[in-house]
């Protein structure tokens, strides 16, 4: 199996959220879930696509942590239709159907991608905020917005937490145990933190999730995408609203994530990727 390491949602190498993507021979079975897994850990990335053709614009992704299966991944989707488009194995702004097990999603592959999410649903889950904000912030002092903490999923739940202001987000210093705890007692990935921007951008965001293994990522297409459902709940963006959320700087991996609420209520979500390596698996 061919596999290449990509970094998504930035044009530069290096930057963004890097992802594995591992080509799975059509109408070949898929690796074992144990298989996948380890290959997920050997390449030791936050997740790793492993695709498989169908249908010349059909494919099913199926996407692996080092520690388990999910049931999609923002980022490892932007990479591997940017990646399909770049080897040419579909063209380029071809629109493609990918199968996953958060559902049926259409993505329009090329040099810039991007992705139909899952429907967004908020979660009827009771979050202890004092027990988040002690999790989350080691000052007691911390700035709290008026804003409520929600869990919203687009394909997987996050906790979605605003802060007062980006020096609020960047003083963010999570207990990971804690929060690895809490995250397994309300079933969700994690916590996508946000502050409103002043700047070019809609948002300054950080995202955690040491359940799966990841304390934090530089740039979460699903939860950028339940984060613009849920400023759109709070009515700070209206329909047909294109986002910018600028993720990874305090990992010094700066990732732009652009989202896209369209008129009839779906969200997209996309941006550049670059492969940086590419090598053989073998048996």
């Amino acid at each position: 199996m061919k596999y290449f390491v990509v970094d998504a949602f930035t044009d530069t190498p290096f930057g963004g959220n890097p992802a594995g993507v591992v080509l799975v021979e059509a109408e070949a079975t898929f690796p074992s879930d144990e298989l996948m897994v380890n290959i997920s850990a050997e390449l030791r990335y936050s997740e790793t696509a492993f695709v498989r053709q169908e249908a010349p614009t059909e494919f099913t992704v199926r996407y692996f942590t080092p520690r388990a299966e999910v049931d999609l991944c923002g980022h490892a989707t932007i990479a591997t239709f940017g990646t399909l488009a770049r080897q040419g194995i579909v063209p380029d702004r071809a629109m493609c159907m990918n199968h996953t097990r958060a559902g049926d999603l259409l993505v329009r592959a090329g040099q810039a991608v991007m992705m139909q999410m899952a429907p967004a649903t908020v979660i009827d889950r009771h979050v202890d905020v004092h027990r988040l904000h002690t999790i989350m912030c080691h000052d007691p002092q911390c700035p709290w917005p008026l804003w409520p903490v929600e869990v919203v999923s687009t394909g997987l739940p996050d906790i979605i937490m605003p802060v007062a202001d980006p020096a609020a987000l960047n003083a963010l210093q999570p207990d990971m145990p804690g929060l690895a705890q809490l995250s397994r007692e309300l079933g969700v990935t994690g916590v996508h933190a946000f502050a409103l921007s002043q700047d070019t951008y809609t948002a300054h965001v950080r995202n955690f999730g040491p359940l799966y293994g990841i304390d934090e990522e530089s740039a979460t297409g699903t939860a950028n995408a339940a984060l613009t459902h849920y400023l759109h709940r709070r009515g700070h963006i209206a329909p047909n609203t294109e986002c910018r959320f600028l993720q990874g700087e305090a990992m010094g991996r700066p990732s732009v994530v652009a989202t896209e609420l369209r008129p009839d209520g779906s969200i997209w979500v996309g941006g550049k990727c670059c492969i940086v390596a590419s090598g053989q698996l073998l048996d």
